[in-house]
């Protein structure tokens, strides 16, 4: 059968429009369907801030313009920096970083900053395995070292084996918090205290900000650095390769270490500052991604203090729901009240059932499978976050289907672990695709 690439073929305009159109209904979203994908707050974004940010005023702009025919632009980036210094307690922000990976290669760049210029040499940094695993990577690429902490019975990092690794060559501690657990790590401040006595610095991974806006400035908490995810908490659309903003907030002391430029108010101007002598430089082409910092502050905007912390508390009962309604079903890692997320596990599904089974066969029942096979630290991870933005009609079908698929496997196991079965594509060999990938085009 001939396809439209097919050479010496003559095509009209409505056919390729009809084959491209047909492609893009594939696509799965937010938009479309339910997204509990762990870890990434894939939460539904208001159009109003896809609005705001194709305004001409912002699509027509370029980032060499000077500073005084941008002022509007200028405005928006000062003011955005302000209120999330509010909403975490931080002193200053740089919204220069494109994601969140970034934003922490930043922060920890800024931590061998400020160690290099008190002459200490510390080569280790401490990340729990509860952490996201970007954390480990941004610590080695960044020439330190990383050490892994183990977590307690409870999910929080172990003291015991936080006081034995902690001395002075270690430069701080990589924390996610609330961790990929979903869990609120409940001895924080205790954490805080016992790096911060050995002179290290605490990197607070924003991540999972969305679950604390509102309620909890993690400076308060003992946080030196942390970097906030735009695209997940302050609701621009991601993946797919983008876009992202990653912006890295800090403590006074740290302050003249962030990237460079900074934007000043001048009396009724806005001027850019690139004259920090002990900044780490720039880490991003001109002052990072314009377009979701406007998305950003339209959202915050538009919800204001009271509506902020209405997310984090909608998105904290919408996970502890679906944790209470799926527990009698499926194997819950950690029993106690959860944040914006919770982990499941395949322990004890019937007929040899896994978890990539659950996620395959969840493509059938329209809903896109969470995160699975992480956390590393429990087995045949399934890492739930439902958000704020969906109904309880929506949980409560989830609920069904994750009953029904349970149901299946005992009963009728081929129908799941051959799954997908109304995809355009069906079960692949994952593991030979990640081990033989073939990336060649054959004609």
């Amino acid at each position: 059968m001939k396809t439209i690439f097919d050479k010496g073929m003559d095509l009209s305009e409505v056919e390729v429009v009809r084959h491209y159109t047909a492609l893009s209904r594939r696509n799965f979203g937010v938009d479309l369907g339910f997204y509990p994908l762990g870890s990434c707050t894939m939460k539904y974004n208001p159009k109003v801030c896809e609005d705001t940010a194709r305004l001409d005023g912002f699509t027509g702009i370029h980032p060499l313009q000077p500073a005084k025919t941008v002022q509007g632009a200028m405005q928006l980036m000062y003011k955005l920096e302000k209120m999330l210094c509010e909403i975490t307690g931080f002193a200053r922000f740089s919204l220069q970083p494109a994601a969140g990976a970034q934003g922490e290669l930043t922060g920890i760049m800024i931590m061998r900053a400020h160690f290099q210029e008190k002459g200490e040499q510390r080569e280790k940094i401490l990340v729990p395995d509860s952490a996201h695993g970007t954390n480990p990577a941004s610590v080695s690429l960044c020439g330190f070292q990383a050490v892994e902490l183990k977590s307690d019975s409870e999910g929080n990092v172990d003291l015991a084996d936080l006081r034995e690794k902690m001395d002075e060559k270690i430069a701080g501690i990589m924390i996610t918090n609330p961790n990929t657990l979903g869990l609120f790590d409940t001895n924080i401040e205790k954490v805080c205290e016992i790096v911060h006595s050995k002179g290290g610095l605490v990197y607070g991974d924003g991540a999972n900000m969305n679950a604390m806006l509102g309620i909890c400035r993690p400076r308060e908490l003992g946080i030196d650095i942390m970097h906030l995810n735009l695209h997940k908490t302050f609701s621009t659309p991601h993946g797919g390769g983008g876009p992202g903003s990653g912006p890295v907030g800090v403590v006074e002391e740290l302050v003249d270490f962030l990237p460079v430029p900074l934007i000043e108010k001048n009396g009724e101007n806005y001027e850019f500052n690139s004259k920090g002598k002990k900044s780490i430089g720039k880490v991003r082409s001109f002052y990072g991604n314009f377009g979701v910092m406007v998305k950003a502050f339209t959202y915050i905007k538009a919800l204001g203090a009271v509506g902020l912390r209405e997310v984090a508390e909608v998105a904290v009962l919408n996970a502890n729901y679906l944790k209470e309604k799926l527990k009698p079903h499926y194997k819950l890692a950690f029993d106690r009240v959860c944040q914006h997320e919770f982990v499941l596990s395949d322990e004890g599904l019937a007929n040899g059932v896994t978890t990539n089974d659950v996620a395959k066969r969840l493509l059938d029942y329209g809903v896109h499978p969470p995160t699975v096979y992480f956390p590393l630290i429990v087995k045949g991870a399934i890492m739930i976050e439902p958000t704020e933005t969906e109904t309880r009609e929506t949980l409560n079908n989830f609920v069904d289907i994750m009953i029904t698929i349970k149901q299946e496997a005992e009963k009728q196991p081929e129908l799941v672990k051959e799954a997908p079965h109304s995809m355009p594509v069906k079960r692949l060999d994952a593991v030979k695709a990640a081990r033989e990938p073939n990336l060649r085009w054959k004609e």
